[in-house]
């Protein structure tokens, strides 16, 4: 069963719309405005980077970067876990988790307040 994606021609709203066979007529209807002067349109679809793709396009971590960079959270302790690594360190798992859970979103009780 696909899902298609229309415009209606009268409210420009666009609409998804599961087709349940493809091989019966099919006449959408717009939600907005019930019109059935639809326009089947392109899906947009999503590309998921891998993080080693992430990391190569922010470039080297450094330890005072722009702020832009901390927009994406997987950028979120890229600096200390190179450190780490440069010193062939492991992460300690306690830094490793306030990391993870940075990178979730959760803040450390430090910058909370």
């Amino acid at each position: 069963m696909p899902i298609y994606e229309y415009i209606c021609q009268k409210c420009h709203n666009k609409s998804a719309v599961l087709v349940r066979s493809i091989s019966e007529p099919f006449t959408p209807v717009c939600p907005n405005c019930d019109s059935q002067d639809m326009t089947r349109t392109l899906t947009s679809f999503s590309y998921h980077k891998s993080m080693s793709t992430v990391w190569e396009e922010s470039g080297e971590p450094r330890k005072s970067s722009s702020p832009d960079y901390y927009k994406d959270p997987r950028n979120i302790g890229r600096w200390t876990e190179k450190q780490f690594k440069d010193y062939g360190l492991d992460v300690p798992p306690q830094i490793k988790e306030k990391i993870d859970a940075a990178r979730d979103g959760e803040l450390p009780e430090s910058i909370k307040g």
